[in-house]
């Protein structure tokens, strides 16, 4: 029973990690504004995608202009290490 726990806690702290493993800074630019934010994920596309969410729910005014934000391209990503 003890070990079963500890390998549960060992699944779960590996996991934790995997999910931040990577970070990156993207800004975006959307209607003359630009923003900034810090994300991390399992993957590029998934950091990137996380913090371009975050500049446009800041940038963008209303749902119909979050959703054209997300589609444009980041105006910049950096790796963060």
């Amino acid at each position: 029973m003890a070990l079963g726990a500890i390998a549960l806690v060992g699944v779960l702290v590996y996991s934790s990690f995997q999910q931040t493993h990577e970070r990156y800074e993207v800004c975006v630019e959307f209607k003359g504004a630009t923003h900034c934010a810090t994300a991390a994920g399992a993957t590029y596309e998934q950091a990137v995608r996380s913090a371009q969410e975050i500049d446009c729910q800041l940038l963008a005014n209303g749902r119909d202009e979050n959703m054209v934000c997300l589609d444009g391209k980041p105006l910049s990503v950096r790796p963060i290490r």
